[in-house]
């Protein structure tokens, strides 16, 4: 069910990405500024006009928002923000299994049937891309039964080693 791809998460053709976002949905930078860059001022003014929870914060760490996609070709944006990695011991995989799941729960509340992430946290945030990306299959896999409008979910990488450990983790899992 998993597909992995390399390329530019920006380009693709699905009902929904998932940007790798921080608390404040004001853009930045890898995934979260091209995602900004290519979908044009609009986005960043749908994210402006959302609720900050507390000051600088519209969508904590482990939750997920959805937006219009504007100039992209995937029909909206959801924005989920990944841990920060500390070490490991300050609940950041619990975190991120949030991140996968929230966004698959919010595609399927909007009905959509195809979704792309990211590798959610291993750019600046610095998880460890093995852990992480056999964290992202684990949820996927634990998460569909509750999404049976979803029919097509890739995991996308820009970077070839990303790519690489993210097929590994998604072949590991089916075995």
């Amino acid at each position: 069910m998993i597909e992995v791809i390399s390329g530019d998460i920006t380009k693709l053709q699905v009902d929904v990405i998932v940007n790798a976002a921080n608390e404040r949905m004001l853009g930045g930078g890898g995934v979260d500024g091209a995602i900004h860059r290519a979908a044009g001022p609009e986005l960043l003014e749908a994210c402006r006009a959302m609720d900050e929870l507390r000051p600088g914060v519209r969508c904590p760490t482990g939750e997920s928002r959805i937006t219009p996609a504007f100039r992209l070709p995937s029909r909206f944006v959801i924005h989920t923000v990944g841990p920060i990695w500390r070490g490991g011991g300050g609940g950041e995989a619990k975190l991120l299994a949030s991140c996968y799941r929230e966004s698959m729960l919010l595609a399927q509340s909007h009905n959509l049937k195809s979704i792309a992430f990211p590798a959610i946290s291993c750019g600046i945030y610095a998880y460890p891309p093995e852990q992480a990306a056999a964290i992202a299959v684990r949820t996927i896999h634990s998460t569909l039964p509750q999404c049976p409008t979803i029919k097509r979910l890739i995991l996308v990488a820009y970077e070839p080693p990303m790519v690489k450990t993210l097929q590994a983790a998604a072949e590991s899992d089916t075995q």
